[in-house]
């Protein structure tokens, strides 16, 4: 996974053309991400299995994030999102 995949354009599609919550969504998963990386299982455990994150070790938490939230692995309840 490079700096262009997934394409912005893919993101934003994602988000609803807000570049503002499109941060916050990557950074909040990214977090998790790293949390169980780190074997640090606070809220990151209710996301998604270790064993899927340990698989993909070799690419940083935001790298993950992003891509998942343009293949819409992750995604958002707008009226509940903080």
């Amino acid at each position: 996974m490079s700096i262009v995949e997934p394409r912005i354009d893919d993101l934003m599609v994602q988000v609803g053309e807000d570049r503002y919550l499109l941060c916050a969504i990557a950074s909040k998963r990214s977090s998790d991400i790293n949390d169980l990386m780190c074997n640090q299982r606070s809220r990151a455990i209710s996301m998604q299995a270790a064993d899927d994150v340990a698989q993909k070790a070799g690419t940083k938490p935001l790298s993950l994030a992003m891509h998942e939230i343009a293949t819409g692995v992750v995604s958002y309840d707008k009226e509940n999102f903080e």
